[in-house]
């Protein structure tokens, strides 16, 4: 039995995502649609279609005639998408907030019990993103929640490659800043979890602009 067209092209679509998310391919990959097609075992057609889709996410790049590369930015470009988070995600937090459980609040301390105690990377970015998402996930506001998650997408190498940086130097700022938003939570204090969070990211934004060589090569 066939797969139908438009779920192998979201498969493809997933697959390409996890791939440039982890790392494994970098801003500036060519992706070769014959190669990829023959390595998930499928047609151009889904490959295609699934290049589409993420390239409205912004992740990938298509020229005309010329091929597919994964998106990459330059400095300026990161540091607008990160001003454009420190708006979008304190009310996209003030969306969720009312509706967080205590429950809810009480997995937030679990998972930066988690961040606090890891000492690798890539750890860190999942837990810190899920962190993230934890105080977002009772929002009522799809099309915000989907803005913010592109942004996400598209500024994680630089994120990465910052976090190997600065993760030893940083990480005990990021602990305190998470902990006093996930405070200000549980204390229902939505005004001051929206201005923790908004001085958080823009302390990233401000530390990655001391690091041009991030973004070349």
């Amino acid at each position: 039995m066939s797969v139908p067209a438009g779920v192998a092209s979201q498969r493809v679509a997933d697959e390409l995502r996890e791939r440039i998310l982890a790392g494994r391919l970098a801003p500036g990959t060519r992706i070769i649609q014959d190669e990829l097609a023959e390595e998930l075992n499928t047609s151009r057609l889904p490959v295609r279609e699934a290049l589409r889709i993420l390239e409205s996410r912004g992740l990938v790049t298509l020229r005309a005639n010329s091929g597919a590369w994964v998106t990459s930015m330059d400095a300026r470009e990161c540091e607008l998408s990160y001003k454009i988070r420190e708006r979008l995600e304190p009310l996209l937090l003030t969306e969720s907030a009312p509706r967080l459980s205590e429950e809810d609040i009480d997995a937030m301390d679990e998972l930066q019990d988690g961040i606090e105690a890891c000492t690798d990377v890539e750890e860190f970015l999942v837990l810190d993103r899920r962190l993230h998402w934890a105080v977002y996930r009772r929002h009522e506001a799809e099309d915000l929640a989907a803005i913010v998650n592109r942004l996400w997408d598209t500024t994680q190498h630089y994120r990465r490659a910052f976090t190997r940086l600065a993760f030893e130097r940083r990480g005990w700022i990021i602990g305190a800043e998470h902990r006093l938003l996930i405070q200000a939570l549980r204390d229902r204090d939505h005004t001051s979890a929206a201005r923790v969070l908004e001085l958080h990211i823009r302390r990233t934004r401000v530390e990655l602009a001391k690091h041009p060589e991030l973004f070349t090569g």
